[in-house]
């Protein structure tokens, strides 16, 4: 009887970690699709930043075209941090779910 109580535990961990394995990949996946339209974002925002400079008729121009510039990135990197920190944090919540189940089911065993 132990033994069938131990192969459906072995059974049982594999399907967690697969599950859990297939989680992390997915966010993962989502975390670098993210990460790259932000980058090619950032570089759009940073080129028509450039070619505003280049037409500013004056300093008090330029210096409100660069300010503008900084105020927009900031703002952009904040959000992206906070939407990564979400999509981090559920990433680990799914992952763990597996593996959360399975403790609670060898703690009763």
């Amino acid at each position: 009887m132990q033994f069938d109580t131990f192969q459906k535990f072995s059974k049982d961990s594999v399907d967690a970690a697969l599950t859990s394995f297939g989680a992390l990949s997915r966010g993962i996946q989502s975390a670098a699709v993210e990460a790259a339209d932000y980058a090619k974002r950032s570089f759009e925002q940073g080129s028509q930043t450039v070619e505003k400079l280049v037409g500013a008729r004056t300093v008090e121009n330029a210096l409100e075209i660069q300010g503008e510039y900084l105020r927009s990135a900031y703002e952009g990197f904040v959000s992206q941090t906070t939407k990564m920190g979400e999509l981090t944090s559920a990433t680990v919540k799914e992952a763990y779910a597996p593996v959360e189940g399975l403790v609670a089911k060898a703690r009763v065993a």
